[in-house]
């Protein structure tokens, strides 16, 4: 199993933290196993808790120009028309994926394009299903503009655990749909403003796979 290299000093610290409550627990309590197996379940539960969050599993992404791919693994919790007034200045179509602590947490580029618009905005840390964490909480928005099918806004949101969001968006690069665009720690939310005429090729309550499950696809602009 690979893990991502945003976790690096995350597993190096649970793996001190861990070694120290085995060494303090058999230090302070050694004669006493019932605390030692204790001190030694609590370190295997955090070792378990860091590695599978920062797993870095090989996955064959999807390429399909046409389409929309899910920039994260989670659940889709809304599908609705929305006005954003951020970028776009008037009404898109909004899918939001919720991402729980057992996802991989790595964010991928829904489609190909040129990096037009990369802004980050701090903010609160509701939790990431509440309706207004898409405006409120502390967010990275990027927009990635297609030539021949248009522009989508793909939304990196913290929420109550996470506090961390990695992005590794440029404004003027040229960017590949399935390349990673990002990391965000410890459970969170993904949203997509995409164009209205899009076709919706999910439901809501889907699981999605990040770089593998068609969210939307394009009309053909020719």
């Amino acid at each position: 199993m690979k893990f991502h290299k945003e976790g690096r000093v995350s597993i190096v610290l649970a793996t001190l933290v861990s070694l120290g409550l085995i060494i303090a627990a058999n230090y302070w309590f050694g004669d006493v196993q019932a605390v030692k197996m204790l001190a030694i379940a609590l370190a295997f539960a955090l070792m378990v808790i860091i590695l599978q969050f920062f797993r870095n599993p090989p996955r064959r992404m999807l390429s399909m120009s046409d389409a929309i791919i899910a920039p994260c693994d989670g659940k889709v919790v809304v599908i609705e028309e929305v006005e954003d007034h951020e970028y776009f200045k008037g009404k898109v179509r909004q899918i939001s994926i919720f991402m729980s602590p057992t996802n991989v947490h790595i964010n991928w580029y829904p489609i190909e394009g040129e990096t037009v618009y990369s802004q980050y905005h701090p903010g609160k840390y509701l939790v990431a299903w509440h309706p207004k964490s898409s405006t409120d909480n502390e967010r990275h928005s990027i927009v990635t503009r297609n030539p021949k099918y248009g522009e989508v806004l793909t939304k990196q949101i913290a929420g109550a655990l996470a506090r961390r969001i990695v992005n590794y968006a440029k404004v003027g690069e040229q960017t590949g749909q399935g390349e990673e665009l990002g990391f965000i720690k410890f459970g969170s939310r993904v949203d997509l403003l995409i164009p209205l005429d899009a076709k919706i090729e999910v439901n809501l309550e889907q699981k999605t796979i990040g770089g593998q499950t068609i969210l939307a696809t394009f009309n053909n602009k020719g």
